[in-house]
């Protein structure tokens, strides 16, 4: 009866032993023959199963267990890496209890895990595991391209975190000390180990630092790099100029002002008389700077520009004219009527101050010999008495926003040069402003004449208005005289018939 059976178990042992030989090929190099299986006795061959971690940290100590089932003791257990290389041995007395094999983890410890079970003469072969040997990181570090992380806008900027040893690692970034997420900081990719900014901008600008981290059995081990500036230059703006006048004792210096709106220092100024540079300054904080240079009033003392440069550009301002010219000649007012689209009345006035010459001229305008407050210093009685006057193109244009009695008078303007505080004034004649309560249809009398006649404007609906009413006379004149060409037409007819009766012959 046994040996029926035994015939009866061979070929499903046959089929057992080739499929463990196809699912684990070349790991072994012995062969199990489906005999082996059976012991004299007709007792199977034990099947261990073997148990354990997959990852370790270097330098810690893992555990690993195998234990074969319903084998008879005494059971003897071997460990095996790498097939063919024995690592421990134990041996299970009782029966159904585990071999437990305790390693302390070295470079040379990761590998394939796998162990043999003996028992009454007969040898079984466990799972395999893999372990694999994790290194923490050490003295983790931000490297950058270019180096250092100084690029001007638009450039590309690559930061690696690299650590000196480390396996298994994964890596967090930092900017300005908040975690960077490809979902939370679109400016940035994240790849492995790299943050690449594609077109940096000066929002890019700032502290970065990194930590590489891994992770074993919910036991996280990191190291942490120290912070690194990145800094975004921005390109400096095409530089400006200006030129004015100051009294210095007997004489005159002239002062050449250099500045660009934007840009990243350190950045050198310099300024140019008829090509010739003459003076230049470096800033690492502000973008605008003075040049002093010598003048004579009334010479021409050439072209002046500004340039600004960087390690990355350089440009070049507009000139200006190095001349001053006195305040001189004639001084005349003019005045000008601003009237609604839908009013005949004056609602406001504009009087601009005309003078023949000045470079630098300082304007002062006087209402019935009362000087009215300027830009630069305001009587804050004048302003009370007269709150709808305003100045502009500095001071060269009085502006009346509201035509009031209290704006009625004599207007005039001066002017004299606005480096010289003693200097003469150059005055204007009056202008008459004059404001009724009537519609004003043409100037005031009493204007000078140098004021201009008021603008009347029109609306497009009065246009087309107009232009309607004489295309309509022009086309009643026309039925008109046709009509009239048709009754006489129909008079002469009839004229012609009473002087001309038909005469009737009988026979």
């Amino acid at each position: 009866m046994k040996n029926l059976q035994t015939l009866f178990l061979l070929p499903l042992l046959a089929l057992a032993s080739l499929f463990i030989k196809i699912s684990m090929p070349g790991v072994y190099s012995q062969t199990i023959s489906t005999t082996s299986y059976l012991s004299f006795g007709g007792s199977m061959n034990p099947h261990p199963v073997l148990t354990g971690p997959h990852m370790a940290y270097l330098g810690s100590r893992v555990a690993f267990w195998c234990i074969a089932h319903n084998s008879s003791p005494p059971v003897t257990y071997q460990l095996i890496r790498n097939s063919s290389i024995p690592i421990a041995t134990g041996t299970d007395l009782q029966g159904d209890q585990p071999a437990s094999f305790f390693l302390k983890v070295t470079a040379t410890s990761e590998g394939l895990y796998h162990c043999n079970a003996t028992a009454e003469g007969s040898t079984g072969v466990s799972n395999i595991l893999t372990l694999s040997v994790v290194i923490p990181a050490s003295n983790t570090r931000v490297t950058s391209e270019p180096s250092p992380p100084v690029a001007y806008e638009g450039s590309r900027i690559v930061l690696k975190c690299t650590v000196t040893r480390g396996s298994h690692l994964s890596y967090t970034w930092f900017f300005n000390r908040k975690e960077i997420t490809s979902l939370t900081s679109p400016l940035f990719h994240l790849t492995g180990n790299e943050l690449v900014m594609e077109q940096a901008t000066p929002e890019h600008a700032g502290h970065y630092s990194c930590v590489a981290s891994s992770m074993v059995q919910d036991i996280r081990r990191f190291s942490s790099s120290t912070e690194v500036k990145v800094t975004v230059k921005a390109y400096v703006s095409k530089p400006k100029i200006s030129f004015s006048i100051i009294s210095k004792g007997d004489g005159y210096q002239g002062n050449i002002t250099c500045w660009s709106t934007r840009g990243s220092h350190p950045v050198n100024f310099s300024v140019s008389v008829n090509d010739e540079e003459v003076r230049s300054l470096t800033v690492n904080e502000s973008l605008t700077v003075w040049f002093l240079v010598h003048v004579v009033l009334g010479q021409d003392m050439g072209v002046a520009r500004c340039w600004v440069k960087t390690e990355a550009q350089e440009l070049m301002s507009e000139p200006v004219t190095l001349e001053v010219v006195p305040v001189g000649g004639e001084v005349k007012a003019e005045v000008e009527y601003l009237y609604r689209a839908d009013s005949k009345r004056a609602a406001a006035a504009k009087l601009r101050c005309m003078f023949s010459r000045g470079t630098f001229p300082h304007i002062s305008w006087l209402l019935n010999d009362s000087v009215l407050p300027s830009e630069t210093h305001e009587d804050l009685q004048s302003r009370a008495n007269l709150p709808h006057v305003a100045l502009a193109n500095r001071s060269q244009t009085l502006v009346l926003t509201k035509l009031a009695s209290e704006e009625s008078g004599n207007y005039r303007c001066r002017v004299r040069d606005s480096f010289n505080d003693s200097g003469p004034w150059v005055e204007s004649g009056d202008v008459l402003v004059q404001v009724t309560d009537r519609i004003l249809n043409s100037m005031p009398r009493a204007t000078s004449s140098t004021e201009t006649p008021p603008k009347v404007f029109m609306t497009t609906t009065e246009n087309i208005a107009i232009a309607f009413c004489c295309f309509l006379f022009l086309m009643l004149t026309a039925g008109v005289a046709c009509v009239y060409r048709m009754f006489d037409h129909n008079q002469a007819q009839a004229h012609i018939a009473v002087t001309n009766p038909v005469q009737t012959v009988m026979s």
